[in-house]
């Protein structure tokens, strides 16, 4: 009988984004061996290195200037119309694996900047999605990571609020509330993925129901110290880990019954992996 008892979270792993961006990667990787990707396809690194190792060769937006005649993996994060100028004068083939949740918000954005709307962006500092979406504006919509930041700025008395498509919809509508009951109009738009969003209420039952929990997440990943905390609150034995040799023999006892789950950057067979080496574990 095995020590521990193992059980893989059904709902982790890559969102819809992510899937279709790798499948595009590994569809070109297949025909022509090497692909151009700009920035880390997505923020897991062991997965990074697998696709690396098939010919994915990752390079930033100063090697994208100097680069001409090649296709170029647009991931799915987005990018900034510059990135598609930069492309058009440069004679580049951009595979465009955005998000399509991503690219609805450019659009809207794009439209309230056109309006002349005083934009202001619920997101991570220097995120790709987000220098996308500011991309959109010109670079003239504020960017901000909670509430007490945002009142830092001289406000308008009317507010168009965005938001990053992986903050939590709870801390979206609380900085509306925040807003309205300090006297501005809000003209909210709600504009996170509920493939993302919905696992924070998904990983509050999953973490509850076992001794102890592995989350898997690159640590790059934002969406996962995000969902890493939410399952460290509601269970206390919940440990990080972004690949398989971070796992402690003292984190378990014999008998332990084991969730393993991630962020939507884990593969499942980085998950899998860790099972097979928590079955195998001595405790």
């Amino acid at each position: 009988m095995n020590a521990l008892q193992v059980t893989i979270d059904s709902n982790s792993g890559f969102c819809f984004g992510v899937v279709y961006a790798i499948q595009m990667a590994e569809d070109l990787l297949d025909e022509q061996g090497y692909l151009y990707c700009l920035g880390d396809i997505v923020h897991n690194d062991v997965e990074v290195e697998r696709l690396q190792k098939r010919g994915l060769r990752i390079i930033d937006h100063d090697q994208l200037r100097q680069l001409n005649n090649e296709a170029v993996l647009i991931r799915a994060h987005g990018e900034p119309p510059e990135t598609y100028q930069i492309a058009l004068n440069n004679n580049l083939t951009l595979v465009d694996a955005s998000c399509p949740v991503v690219l609805k918000l450019q659009n809207r954005i794009k439209t309230s900047y056109d309006k002349q709307e005083p934009i202001f962006i619920y997101g991570k500092h220097g995120h790709a999605e987000v220098l996308g979406l500011l991309g959109q504006t010109n670079n003239n919509a504020v960017v901000f990571e909670n509430v007490d930041e945002l009142l830092q700025h001289q406000l308008p008395p009317k507010i168009t609020l965005y938001s990053q498509t992986t903050k939590s919809t709870n801390s979206f509508y609380n900085i509306k509330h925040k807003l309205e009951q300090s006297g501005y109009e809000v003209n909210a738009n709600d504009t996170i993925c509920r493939q993302v969003s919905n696992r924070d209420k998904e990983l509050r039952l999953f973490a509850a129901k076992y001794d102890k929990v592995i989350f898997v997440s690159g640590t790059k990943s934002s969406n996962g110290k995000v969902l890493y905390q939410v399952c460290k609150d509601t269970n206390f034995y919940t440990y990080f880990v972004s690949k398989v040799d971070e796992l402690q023999p003292n984190w378990f006892k014999a008998g332990d019954t084991v969730g393993i789950c991630g962020a939507t950057s884990t593969p499942m067979w980085l998950m899998e992996e860790v099972k097979e080496a928590l079955l195998h574990m001595e405790v």
